[in-house]
């Protein structure tokens, strides 16, 4: 990107019709916008999905042409959202004892693989409060009752208020949240967790995938949805693995995939390259 350029994002997704990329992309070129890259997908043939990523640099005030696409999403049916490429979102990351997600996200920012803001850390224990304060962000400790729900929930979204939080990461947070809770964070919550263990969604997953004798392992990242670990799926991946591959050495290579996975999801929310639609997601590139 060159330096001193100001670029939008513009996501769109609405029925499918003749004529949706030529009437946006002359709208955009009417108030002044040079379009960098556009990707689009039709699904089904009967939902279209788009992405713009303009250049705004030669537009004094972009209210204008932000109002200009709003009336034509409302012709279109369209849902529109139009992004700063530039915004430094706030993430807060939530987390219980397990530390390499949060590792490698705090690293990832710090070298600016990911464009955001970490207010807070949240743990509902104090294990991981050494890895955050080490970084220079608050750490906060919120321990959680048993079951779904409770004070500590509101305890949470106070803080993650204070801190004007846009979304949330699951840094392997090990408790399940309330419905009402998700609800405020729909589309803007991501977890990970061992998604190709399908069979194995205890404790100790890759003890007993190890006596399963699984070929395969891997991680997924999705958004958070009431219903647990079903939520659309923004990233996937696997990493094989032998008889010949201890527990210890499952469990290093599952950390590793995590990280990964969840890097990349991250990375694509930040950029505004998801779009969810029902139980799916559609990610560009």
């Amino acid at each position: 990107m060159v330096v001193g350029m100001t670029t939008m994002v513009i996501l769109v997704s609405c029925p499918d019709q003749p004529g949706i990329v030529a009437r946006i992309t002359g709208r955009l070129y009417a108030a002044g916008a040079n379009i960098l890259t556009l990707e689009q997908h039709v699904e089904e043939g009967q939902l279209f999905f788009m992405r713009i990523v303009a250049d705004v640099s030669r537009i004094a005030d972009t209210a204008e042409m932000r109002e200009g696409l709003q009336g034509l999403a409302a012709e279109l049916a369209a849902d529109l959202l139009v992004k700063d490429a530039d915004e430094r979102q706030r993430l807060a990351i939530l987390v219980s004892r397990d530390g390499a997600c949060l590792e490698d996200l705090l690293s990832k920012q710090r070298a600016g693989e990911i464009n955001c803001e970490i207010p807070l850390v949240i743990g509902n224990t104090e294990a991981l409060r050494g890895i955050a304060e080490i970084s220079g962000i608050p750490f906060y400790c919120v321990p959680s009752e048993p079951g779904v729900g409770g004070p500590h929930e509101h305890r949470l979204l106070e803080l993650m208020a204070a801190a004007r939080v846009d979304a949330i990461v699951l840094a392997r947070y090990m408790k399940v949240l309330s419905r009402e809770f998700v609800a405020e964070y729909e589309n803007r919550m991501i977890n990970i967790h061992h998604g190709f263990l399908p069979a194995f969604k205890g404790a100790r997953p890759y003890h007993e995938a190890w006596e399963r004798g699984v070929k395969v392992i891997g991680a997924t990242a999705h958004f958070v949805t009431a219903e647990l670990d079903d939520g659309p799926i923004i990233a996937q991946g696997v990493t094989a693995v032998t008889h010949q591959s201890s527990v210890e050495t499952m469990i290093k290579t599952g950390r590793e995939v995590e990280r990964r996975v969840l890097g990349e999801a991250v990375r694509a929310y930040l950029e505004h390259r998801i779009v969810a639609h029902k139980r799916r997601t559609i990610v560009f590139n």
